[in-house]
């Protein structure tokens, strides 16, 4: 059925009536449920079994104003389907039906998912509507007309052939360039194309950072994937000053600019899933490195339970969360999960009775029910300044993104001592070392002594591949990078990762925490009292059960999970 016009302004439940899919009778006696309980009609018709899901999602469409089309009695020609790459169609689920007076239309495996519209519009540079399918005919059309995917290699060698006249930009990174050609240069089919392509490859493999970077003879880009980069197959140096103008435009900053550090940020949507982007402009030697962070929810879980904690970790951090006020901090360097673990707490803790306020620097992810506030160092919005505002807020629990100077420091002790909890992090190599930090910021001891109540460590090492995983029998020299001799770990079986497809044949996928969690006892306190060194902390911390990250690896070994290269690579040995 074709909507009209007239069908646009139709209610929904007249729509499914036209249909065929819903009585009189049924839509009445879903109304009738609506005004006594509230709630969508459609929603209310799915619930009483009167129609599909998919049948509630084609009516959305047709309201909305949508062509419905049956893509399996549809020829689309070579021409339009050219126009959306493999990538494309297959991460948001769409297929090119047309393309007329500059706009491209696409059919919708879910057609009530206007965000892919714009996010399309945003990677094509032209106007984009939608048409309403569904996912088994929007499937089959993708196996049809886009039976290979693209690969970087294979672009790459198209745009040499298709485009030998960009090297016109080359040598023009030292020279000023008007605006005009910047725009152009940057708006061009193969630097979308392949832009598109390389943002959509790292995505998908999981990626958190990707680099494109410019050399004196050479052009790389690099994507880090759970902690380790790769190099992707290098594009040529003269496409360096295009790909850097498109991600310059896509994230709002100003192209012309190419003598300054800039940020900026854009998001997008793959798969149903929001993706933000916070890119990183830096001019060096021969042009400018761009650096994106991919902060992609899919990948991250803000879940405890997810996050590798052993059973009495768990417990410590549980104890740690049902504090009534005092100072948590997560320690480690940067990439190495501290943000993650303290959104892990903040959801647990995340309720109707609760207040929590957080100031981040940036705010990474939403968390529905918490109020975020990023804080602006370049207009005095620091984080001292706006914690000393969050206790004028009412809340119970607030996280300060870092402590990081001694106003800061003063003010989350204050806020402790006035009766809430205080989540933070610091970037410090083990938990007994972050007291130190915080004495040589110039807090007081007896001011540590009675506001800070446990300090989580943490490191972060590769999975095994559950795909591919085997076991093997480690060389003494790798078990002595751990400290360990062949009959300390007599009868222990120890595996890795052959290397497969699902893991890119690395061996890994994936990555989880090691944690060191001390909790602060009446034996600590006091040792911190008297101004004890960071190795009288670290051996009263052993004492009271604080297992160090390195023997928190080592058990993560033992049980199959990760290996010994990848414990000695992200954690060392300690002087106790």
């Amino acid at each position: 059925m074709k909507p009209t016009v007239e069908t646009r302004k139709k209610l929904l439940g007249r729509i499914l009536k036209d249909m065929g899919l819903a009585t009189e009778s049924q839509i009445q006696e879903a109304l009738a449920i609506q005004r006594e309980r509230g709630g969508a009609i459609g929603g209310i018709l799915v619930e009483l079994g009167y129609i599909e899901d998919e049948d509630l999602t084609l009516a959305l469409a047709i309201q909305s104003g949508m062509e419905v089309v049956e893509l399996e009695d549809m020829e689309i020609p070579a021409s339009v389907i050219s126009r959306l790459s493999a990538a494309i169609a297959h991460a948001y689920r769409v297929v090119p039906i047309s393309f007329e007076e500059g706009v491209l239309t696409v059919a919708l495996a879910d057609p009530t998912h206007l965000k892919t519209l714009d996010d399309l519009r945003f990677l094509l540079d032209c106007e984009v509507q939608g048409a309403a399918s569904n996912e088994q005919a929007v499937n089959m059309a993708l196996d049809a007309y886009y039976s290979t995917q693209e690969d970087i290699e294979t672009l790459l060698e198209q745009l040499s052939q298709d485009w030998e006249d960009m090297d016109q930009y080359e040598l023009r990174e030292s020279e000023s360039i008007d605006l005009e050609s910047l725009e152009e240069m940057a708006s061009t089919a193969p630097v979308r194309k392949l832009l598109n392509l390389v943002l959509l490859q790292a995505i998908q493999d999981r990626s958190s950072d990707i680099h494109f970077e410019p050399f004196e003879d050479e052009f790389k880009i690099r994507y880090r994937v759970d902690g380790v980069l790769y190099e992707m197959v290098p594009p040529p140096r003269h496409l360096h000053m295009a790909l850097a103008t498109r991600i310059k435009a896509m994230a709002g900053m100003d192209i012309a600019e190419r003598r300054r550090p800039q940020d900026g940020r854009m998001e997008l949507n793959i798969s149903g899933s929001p993706v933000d982007l916070r890119i990183s402009c830096l001019p060096t030697m021969f042009g400018e490195s761009v650096v994106c962070r991919v902060l992609d929810r899919r990948q991250v879980a803000l879940d405890l339970d997810q996050l590798g904690l052993r059973t009495d970790d768990m417990e410590h951090v549980h104890s740690l969360l049902e504090r009534p006020h005092g100072i948590v901090l997560a320690t480690g360097p940067t990439g190495c999960g501290k943000t993650t673990t303290l959104y892990a707490m903040l959801n647990q803790l995340n309720r109707v009775g609760v207040k929590i306020l957080t100031a981040e620097d940036p705010v990474e992810y939403n968390l529905e029910g918490i109020m975020q506030m990023q804080v602006r160092p370049d207009i005095d919005v620091t984080f001292a300044r706006t914690l000393r505002h969050f206790l004028r807020q009412d809340p119970d629990i607030m996280m300060v993104g870092e402590v990081r100077d001694l106003e800061t420091a003063q003010i989350a002790v204050q806020a402790s001592l006035t009766g809430h909890l205080v989540f933070s992090t610091s970037h410090t190599n083990d938990a007994p070392t972050t007291i130190t930090r915080l004495i040589d910021l110039g807090l007081e001891p007896y001011l540590i002594n009675a506001t800070l109540e446990g300090i989580v460590a943490e490191r972060l090492v590769r999975r095994i591949c559950t795909n591919c995983r085997e076991e093997y029998e480690p060389t003494p020299e790798s078990l002595l990078r751990v400290g360990l001799r062949p009959e300390d770990v007599a009868g222990k079986k120890f595996h890795r990762g052959r290397g497969c497809q699902l893991c890119n044949n690395i061996g890994y996928r994936g990555r989880m925490g090691v944690f060191e969690i001390l909790l602060l006892n009446d034996g600590m306190r006091s040792l911190l009292l008297a101004e004890a060194s960071t190795g009288e902390l670290r051996r009263a911390g052993r004492k009271a059960g604080a297992r160090s990250m390195r023997d928190s690896g080592l058990l993560a070994v033992y049980d199959g999970l990760s290996t010994v290269e990848e414990v000695a690579r992200a954690t060392v040995a300690e002087e106790v």
